[in-house]
């Protein structure tokens, strides 16, 4: 009997190993497999982190401070595992491996966007909170109001303390990529992403936080003035069963 108990256990495992779906929920629902692909803790913030590229193990930690070196370690094996995360290495003179997304990794992205439109209409979201490079270029991806950019094109360099991205507006679509191009309309450089969060979102003038804009003043405000975060909604207590 307890041979046969060790090897039922045994056999669940592989089988859990082998295939995600139904290892929580036991559920054929897609919402519960996606779930199970990318709702352990901080799996959809690594891929939200990628989504720009390929990226070295240190610096998605750098970005994630508060997720440790073996958490991180799993979590990119079972990304992997499932096929959403990938491993390549840098070509020369400074080979490393790399981590980034395959292309049904990519296919993601309106997943984060949906969850980050949805949560900060929340009254308890806080956009005081640290946000790391990526995750603010992402949030400009998906607070645009694409109809209000209808024909405007505007090439767009981000400095974010060491990192560089290039956000092309083009008639309501901004691919953005890293690196910084040349030449661009409009340039903003800030240590990190929190003061042009404030740019952005909050209104300020960006001398009153410390971001550096280089480029037309007037095409400046145009820029910033099609991104908004959602209106927030108001805590309304629902009513119970049987009341008016």
């Amino acid at each position: 009997m307890r041979l046969q108990k060790a090897t039922m256990k045994k056999q669940k495992v592989t089988n859990s190993a082998e295939s995600p779906h139904g290892r929580w929920y036991a559920d054929a629902c897609g919402t519960a497999f996606g779930l199970e692909l990318l709702g352990e803790r901080w799996a959809m913030l690594i891929v939200r982190e990628l989504m720009f590229g390929p990226r070295r193990f240190t610096d998605i930690r750098a970005d994630l401070p508060g997720l440790s070196a073996k958490v991180l370690t799993e979590r990119l094996a079972g990304l992997e595992a499932s096929g959403v995360v990938t491993r390549s290495t840098a070509p020369e003179p400074a080979p490393a491996q790399l981590y980034g997304l395959t292309d049904w990794g990519y296919a993601a992205e309106p997943i984060l966007q949906a969850i980050g439109r949805w949560a900060a209409a929340s009254p308890l979201h806080d956009p005081t909170l640290p946000l790391s490079p990526v995750s603010f270029m992402l949030s400009l991806r998906t607070m645009l109001d694409a109809a209000a950019a209808r024909g405007m094109s505007v090439v767009t360099v981000f400095e974010i303390g060491t990192a560089q991205f290039t956000a092309r507006l083009d008639d309501g679509a901004m691919p953005v990529q890293r690196g910084a191009t040349e030449r661009p309309d409009l340039r903003f450089k800030a240590q990190t992403a929190p003061p042009l969060a404030a740019v952005f979102y909050g209104d300020l003038a960006p001398e009153a936080v410390g971001v550096e804009v280089f480029g037309d003043a007037a095409l400046c405000r145009d820029l910033v003035a099609l991104f908004n975060l959602p209106k927030a909604q108001a805590n309304v207590a629902c009513p119970r069963p049987g009341e008016d």
